[in-house]
């Protein structure tokens, strides 16, 4: 058998490889400590709020204030980049995440954020080849390389938990081994005990919710991450699914054993890469395909796919999307989704706000004892619709930028904080959220609302409604004029 090697020698770093913009990490090694990962987490605000008392400092030497928030903003993007690439698990997820988020932030706040968050997946550190070597013994034997004809034991692409080999299966097949890092189970669980423990404060910022429902909620969405058993299962049942698909390719799985998953190889331009320098014509048509997979992927599965980030697709050379990392998929929908998503829609594009307070009183978005503003949720609610009340629609940053400093207002007047979000409904809210980031960065134009209707075609007598009605926008005064009546019988504060 022969072992293809990458840059360096057995157990060495790789000596040569872009330049890079923070300095990598030493070692391979994950802080699995509990005390050491909290430390390293609650040091953030903390080192944050240094700065800017340093920065005072500064200004009155004689610096900018410019220049001055400049070197605040660069300093807290490398110390996250740093933190969060150190301790991988949940919180390298998180820096995923917030690559994608960051397009929500004002330009000049969001730009050191993309170039740290942005380097957070390619710069963890890599396993050793040794490491490589004892993981692979552990999940499948000491004869593990009796079933490859070649394995590269340095890393062709990192994940959150896990990195991924490229190898030649024993019966001469290119495939993606995922192996799991040492430590990265007891690391995860150690992040979620901790998420678990601060979940309290967030009742501070949204009073409305049930925070701890939904806190537990994503606990067992980032759980099932860590079952390879499962997330084999998932892929193969969406291999199964797109085998003869002209558009999407999901690759067959090879193997699974313990914490590691082997499947077919997939050669193809990553997404990222057209998000930076694609055409505005294959931008469109790669964020359709992704929003197609998503929403039609339920029907074909019963399985929603939850991690619709760019890095997770990929254009073939036959020109369809491959797909990659089915880890956070979840059963999908749950019962009663299709009355929700109709009364929803019937409330918005047919109704007013006290349609709308119904529906989210009905459906567990507000608890029952709990008053709300109807009319500030109705205002805050349609721009949002936007993409689906237009027969085309193309989704930009300021837009998206516009609905989340809607939403996130840390008024105590803001609806948002009002309102709850169902348990059941936390994987739904996580894969739309990150497929609209993707379909952002990639400034998708097509018809939503087409593809919307493909996955629930209940909906499909409302939007027949608005194309009869001209495709018309809504007109948003009257619902400001009923805000602005309501905001001034608010009594005061004090």
């Amino acid at each position: 058998m022969t072992i293809r090697r990458g840059f360096g020698q057995p157990d060495e770093e790789p000596a040569g490889g872009r330049p890079r913009i923070f300095r990598a990490r030493p070692s391979d090694k994950l802080p699995v400590r509990s005390a050491v990962r909290n430390a390293k987490l609650a040091a953030l605000p903390v080192a944050f709020a240094g700065r800017q008392a340093m920065g005072v400092g500064k200004r009155a030497l004689g610096r900018s204030a410019d220049a001055v928030h400049r070197d605040i903003q660069l300093r807290t993007a490398q110390h996250i980049f740093e933190v969060l690439g150190e301790l991988k698990g949940c919180a390298t997820k998180l820096g995923q995440l917030l690559a994608i988020y960051e397009l929500a932030l004002p330009p000049d706040l969001a730009e050191p954020y993309k170039i740290a968050l942005g380097q957070l997946q390619d710069s963890a550190p890599a396993m050793l080849p040794s490491t490589v070597r004892a993981a692979m013994a552990a999940n499948m034997g000491n004869d593990w390389r009796s079933q490859f004809r070649e394995f590269d034991e340095h890393r062709a692409a990192a994940a959150s938990i896990g990195q991924v080999h490229r190898a030649v299966w024993h019966d001469g097949r290119d495939v993606a081994v995922k192996v799991m890092y040492p430590g990265a189970r007891e690391s995860v669980i150690s992040d979620l005990d901790q998420l678990r423990r601060m979940s309290g404060l967030a009742a501070v910022f949204v009073p409305g919710a049930d925070v701890k429902a939904v806190t537990e909620a994503i606990c067992d969405c980032v759980m099932e991450e860590l079952d390879y058993r499962a997330e084999a299962a998932y892929q193969r049942a969406f291999a199964a699914a797109y085998a003869d698909d002209p558009e999407i390719r999901v690759p067959d799985v090879v193997a699974q054993r313990g914490d590691v998953v082997i499947t077919e190889w997939l050669d193809g331009t990553p997404v990222p890469r057209i998000v930076a320098g694609g055409d505005q014509r294959e931008r469109d048509r790669v964020g359709m395909l992704m929003l197609r997979f998503v929403v039609d992927g339920c029907a074909r599965t019963d399985l929603l796919y939850g991690d619709p980030h760019p890095g997770n697709f990929r254009v073939l050379p036959d020109g369809r999307l491959g797909v990659v990392d089915f880890g956070a998929c979840t059963a999908w929908p749950p019962a009663g989704f299709e009355e929700l998503a109709l009364d929803y829609c019937r409330a918005i594009f047919e109704g007013g706000p006290l349609d709308l307070a119904a529906a989210t009183r009905r459906h567990g978005f507000v608890q029952s004892d709990r008053t709300f503003d109807v009319d500030a949720l109705f205002a805050a609610v349609l721009p949002c619709s936007e993409p689906l009340r237009h027969a085309t629609f193309r989704m930009t940053t300021p837009w998206l930028r516009t609905q989340v400093r809607r939403a996130t207002k840390p008024r105590l007047s803001n609806v948002a904080r009002e309102c709850t979000m169902p348990a059941y409904f936390t994987p739904f809210a996580r894969s739309s959220l990150t497929l609209i980031g993707a379909l952002t960065q990639l400034e998708t134009e097509g018809r939503y609302r087409d593809e919307i209707v493909r996955a629930v075609p209940a909906l499909a007598e409302v939007f027949d409604k608005l194309d009869h009605d001209g495709d018309r926008p809504v007109d948003l005064t009257a619902v400001r004029q009923r805000r602005a009546q309501t905001d001034a019988r608010r009594p005061s504060p004090g």
